[in-house]
């Protein structure tokens, strides 16, 4: 009589388990957006491709010291801007210093979050990068990719893991 009881109860215990989170196979899939074009000026785009509104642009650059750490030599210390950014939570996207090539020397992500708001509305703010050899900068260029959000991994999260994700972020040696 109770292996008959047990087995009507079987689909349901399985059901449960499955609607628990133990269940092995979720169905789970990540899925990383290609790497937009870079450029001086660039419409920052989310993992789909699709434009967000917002404008992110190099305003300007220069070699100089760092003035924390002037005795380690130059460093690339530019002045971003992003058009139509939310102050609080807006996208962020890599800068990096190319040379003539468009070869990365050297990369890190802005913020718009971490820029100062401006009476226009737009939000702007300066960084630094450092290079090996910053005599062969030729520019800094940034890549329109939202990096301000990459959720988890299927292996970090099975269950609720997963979906659309940014390229991997760029690097020295990578041609932009």
């Amino acid at each position: 009589m109770f292996p008959a009881r047990a087995l009507a109860g079987a689909p349901l215990a399985l059901a449960i388990l499955a609607l628990s989170g133990c269940s092995s196979h979720w169905g789970c899939t990540d899925t990383t957006a290609e790497r937009g074009e870079a450029g001086a000026r660039v419409q920052v785009e989310d993992t789909s491709g699709r434009p967000l509104g917002v404008t992110a642009e190099v305003v300007d650059w220069r070699l100089e010291p760092h003035p924390q750490v002037p005795s380690e030599g130059d460093r690339v210390h530019f002045h971003y801007r992003f058009d139509g950014a939310d102050e609080m939570s807006g996208p962020a996207v890599d800068a990096c210093a190319v040379d003539k090539e468009r070869v990365a020397l050297g990369c890190q992500t802005v913020y718009s979050s971490e820029a100062w708001p401006r009476p226009d509305g737009d939000l702007t703010g300066d960084d630094w990068l450092s290079v090996e050899h910053p005599e062969q900068v030729a520019g800094v260029l940034l890549i329109p990719n939202d990096r301000s959000y990459d959720g988890r991994t299927c292996e970090q999260d099975i269950k609720d893991g997963g979906g659309p994700h940014p390229p991997e972020p760029a690097g020295m040696g990578d041609q932009l």
